[in-house]
């Protein structure tokens, strides 16, 4: 025993020696980060690469900026994938933060290129910007017979085989005949473009000399030319989140020190900590050996149940958060193997697939997009989120992968009937009509879901059609909460990035980078008017200021001109219930569509509102159904329908005029005449005031006017009106025109 200790000792004291010396040799070594960085990397061809770029699979990815990866084709050209494109970097130019791209259909060294296969270009969620924003498209899909002015437009596509439509259209958005060919063509795509003349002059443009030159982004990213004018290597801390500039010595936060006396500390720093060192292990030996057998045992003991827990963890019959976790090998053959006739639709994160379990669950399957940088944290979000939800009218999540597995995959029930935007606009909108009370009923249903998430601290934050699916019933479920953000309670907003879909984004929050739950009430608001009009949110063949859905309504409505507004098929002009419910659903979204957030009411108002605006549709088919369709002393909200003097006591009940609201209208239009008229004498008095002030009493005069209307048809309280005359009164920059105001409003 005695000579096993003395050989421990021995043993313990040649090891002490060891990490002395490795301790010195550490002092006079380089960083290993810097070593990793230092090594030029590039491809066969194209431009030097270095940071804020750096080569996938070949580098360290601490060696770049998130976002930044690039790859080598086989062909030997550094490459990028933005959008499901792939584009050749062609030239990077490091002083001014830009870099050439062009599309790898147009390398000379890619044979059977085809045109067509170009998608449509977007950067969300990427840390590049257009230098100038595209305005330059490709048409495919087109009629054979096309005009003399489209015929110049013409240019082939290179697809190959006998495709007697291998050809498509390229044009600018601008140009007069962009609008007669998007109706001879069933496809187009946004493509970006470098003019190096005037674009308006496109008569000989060499429309495939644009595409084959490609386009230039500019970047975003930290500076790294302190960090290299001190020769250090730039690089990017994952785990914090933070630029880094790898030296010799260590890692720094912007540039490398000067050695010399630092170097001197830390040798001299280092030899004394390896002499403490030695001293502490060699006075500890014994006790150290003493316990040697029961802490053997003990972190062997440790070491089986840490394994045993992280089995349990990952284990495919256990679960993540309360849902199942589900291998990935099951859900490929669920799928059978991500076939592309099973997939659902394509969004912004990930695909959807049909699939269909062994125990014979119908279920989704989201496989997120392996080149999104914020997969992991989308992946975790919705899960956090949904495993603590419960709500009818919620798509349910069945499970996922581990979150070391393969692919992150996503498990959710399936939803037979598709997205309402399918049925207003999309393939589904050929098979059948969706009629009024459908749509009444799935604008309740989807209120009520949003109600709920609000009133469970949670925003959604991408409302939209085609996040709204149907099942077999036409009942509502609420999908996709990648983007959704946990709100606390004691908060009034959470600052954060805009994220979204274009149509639907909240323009204060857009402009703020506050998220409240007023952006989802103006996404719903734009949910809303397409439920009534069929229109899509975003149409660029409409007019320049009625591209957006939302800004087309806010005009209609303003004018009242509900009849270029409501889809006329519903019955808007032909059933008179139909006409006052989609008035009063138009109107209602029109609130939630106000730019000021304290203008629009809350989820469970809204809810509220459309409860009573189907109560009354109820009703009235109780009263059809007793009466057999001829209403004779029908009463509306509390009152009796007046018969018609031509009628002869037997009414249609679309022929019935409804009764004012509870505020008579002579009432409100006194209050309405009362307001304008201080309007229209505070502006005669105040000849003197500058455009400013006037422009700004006009535009309080529309807001105030249209505050009132809506109070005189029962849709708010003359104290809230009181409210936002004052928000309209402070938003005034300056003293002058807050008093002008202030007499003009009260």
């Amino acid at each position: 025993m005695n000579q096993e200790k003395r050989y421990f000792l021995i043993v313990s004291l040649n090891l002490c020696v060891l990490c002395f010396i490795l301790q010195i040799d550490k002092c006079s070594a380089v960083d290993p980060q810097f070593v990793v960085c230092n090594k030029s990397v590039n491809c066969r061809y194209g431009p030097r690469i270095s940071f804020p770029f750096y080569i996938e699979d070949v580098q360290e990815s601490y060696c770049g900026y998130p976002g930044f990866g690039l790859n080598c084709s086989e062909q030997g050209f550094p490459v990028v994938h933005i959008a499901g494109n792939e584009y050749v970097v062609e030239d990077i130019r490091y002083q001014d933060h830009t870099f050439q791209l062009k599309n790898s259909v147009f390398n000379s060294s890619v044979r059977n290129a085809c045109v067509s296969d170009i998608k449509n270009v977007s950067l969300d969620n990427r840390p590049f910007k257009f230098i100038k924003e595209p305005e330059f498209y490709l048409l495919s899909k087109c009629n054979g017979s096309i005009s003399q002015n489209l015929s110049k437009h013409r240019i082939g596509f290179g697809c190959g085989g006998e495709n007697v439509n291998d050809w498509g259209l390229a044009m600018f958005a601008n140009d007069e005949s962009f609008e007669s060919a998007l109706q001879v063509c069933e496809k187009h795509v946004l493509v970006p473009v470098e003019m190096l003349g005037d674009k308006g002059s496109n008569r000989d443009v060499d429309y495939l000399g644009l595409l084959r030159r490609g386009f230039r982004l500019k970047w975003t990213a930290s500076n790294c030319s302190e960090c290299a004018a001190s020769r250090g290597h730039c690089g990017f801390d994952v785990i914090n989140y933070q630029f880094k500039c790898y030296c010799t010595d260590r890692p720094h936060a912007l540039s490398c020190k000067p050695s010399g006396k630092n170097n001197l500390r830390l040798i001299l720093g280092s030899v004394l900590g390896g002499a403490v060192l030695i001293i502490l292990v060699v006075t500890s030996i014994v006790c150290c050996y003493k316990k040697e057998h029961r802490s053997c045992l003990y972190f062997t003991s440790r070491k089986k149940s840490c394994d045993r827990s992280l089995t349990h963890d990952f284990d495919g019959s256990t679960s993540y958060h309360g849902v199942s976790v589900f291998s990935y090998v099951e859900l490929e053959e669920a799928t059978s193997n991500f076939n592309s006739s099973n997939e659902l639709g394509d969004g912004g994160f990930g695909a959807v697939y049909y699939g269909k379990l062994k125990d014979g669950r119908e279920v989704a399957v989201k496989r997120l997009y392996e080149h999104n940088c914020k997969r992991m944290e989308q992946f975790k979000n919705e899960i956090e989120i949904l495993s603590r939800l419960r709500h009818r009218n919620l798509v349910t999540l069945y499970g996922c992968t581990s979150k070391h597995s393969r692919e992150l995959l996503l498990v959710y029930e399936y939803i037979p009937n598709g997205t309402v935007a399918d049925h207003l606009n999309g393939d589904r909108a050929k098979d059948g009509f969706l009629p009024w009370p459908i749509r009444m009923n799935i604008a309740v249903e989807t209120a009520c879901a949003l109600a709920y998430l609000h009133a469970s601290s949670t925003i959604h934050r991408d409302v939209k059609t085609s996040n709204i699916l149907l099942d077999s019933n036409c009942c509502v479920k609420v999908a996709d909460f990648g983007l959704s953000r946990l709100f606390p309670n004691d908060a009034t907003h959470v600052s954060t990035a805009p994220q979204g879909t274009a149509g639907y984004v909240d323009p204060e929050y857009h402009e703020c980078y506050q998220l409240t739950d007023k952006s989802d009430v103006y996404s719903f608001g734009v949910v809303l008017v397409e439920l009534i009009s069929s229109m899509p949110a975003v149409d660029i063949t409409r007019r320049r200021h009625e591209i957006n859905l939302a800004n087309l309504a806010i005009n209609r409505i303003q004018r009242c001109a509900f009849d270029e507004l409501i889809d006329p098929s519903l019955g808007f002009k032909s059933d008179a219930q139909v006409m006052r419910m989609t008035t009063s659903v138009a109107e209602l979204a029109f609130q939630c569509l106000q730019l000021e957030t304290d203008l629009r009411p809350k989820m469970d108002e809204v809810l509220e509102t459309l409860k009573h605006i189907q109560g009354t549709y109820t009703d009235h088919i109780k009263d059809e159904k007793t009466n057999d369709s001829i209403v004779d002393n029908t009463e509306c909200n509390g009152e009796k329908v007046p018969i018609s003097p031509t009628s002869d006591k037997v009414v249609l009940l679309k022929k019935i005029h409804l009764p004012p609201s509870p505020i008579s209208v002579t009432e409100s239009w006194n209050m309405v005449t009362a307001v304008l008229e201080q309007f229209d004498m505070v502006r005669s008095i105040s000849t003197g005031a500058t455009q400013c002030i006037s422009y700004k009493i006009q535009e309080i005069r529309r807001k105030v006017a249209y505050l009132l209307l809506f109070h005189s048809k029962g849709h708010f309280s003359f104290s809230r009106i009181r409210k936002v005359s004052y928000l309209l009164l402070f938003h005034s920059r300056s003293q002058s025109s807050r008093t002008v105001i202030y007499q003009a409003t009260f």
